[in-house]
């Protein structure tokens, strides 16, 4: 195989990567053992470049599954999934970055920021009448997750609780 056919499988495998479903670690995995184990697949020996560049855009898919139910203009769309999906993507994306021994500080603060925003979004539309609460975890469950994402109690807008889920004994 030539330099411009490992490049073409390379590429078209990042693309798939890039662009998978739900859970892009899965995509990421079968990948690598398409490109490297799988007997019908092209037998390469990938650089540590190639690698991360396959892992970045696994990563890149993660991160974008995270923010899209973290985005208010998704709420009514088929796509949204709600604040308790964000909760487990951002438990998937931080146990994949633990695998891959990676770290993305930066990531943590745009979460945070989108959190914030969307809350304070919701608890606008909310109180304006213009729709029900779209958040479907409970008031634990997101002040655990906005601790983790280093957010202050300052920062969330006041009575955030109240459009939360309300557990019933």
């Amino acid at each position: 195989m030539n330099q411009q056919e490992r490049q073409q499988i390379l590429e078209d495998e990042l693309l798939i990567v890039r662009h998978s479903g739900e859970i892009p670690e899965i995509a990421y995995h079968a990948t690598i053992h398409y490109l490297t184990e799988d007997p019908e697949g092209p037998g390469l020996t990938l650089t540590d470049a190639e690698v991360t560049s396959l892992q970045d855009g696994a990563l890149a898919r993660a991160r974008e599954i995270v923010l899209r139910d973290l985005d208010p203009a998704n709420r009514d769309l088929t796509i949204y999934r709600g604040i308790k999906r964000t909760i487990y993507n951002w438990q998937r994306w931080q146990d994949f970055l633990a695998r891959l021994g990676r770290n993305d500080a930066e990531f943590r603060q745009e979460v945070r920021g989108a959190l914030v925003a969307f809350l304070a979004q919701e608890k606008k539309d909310v109180q304006s009448g213009a729709r029900a609460s779209s958040i479907n975890c409970t008031v634990e469950e997101l002040a655990v997750f906005a601790r983790e994402l280093g957010c202050r109690d300052r920062e969330l807008p006041a009575g955030w609780q109240e459009l939360c889920q309300q557990v019933t004994p």
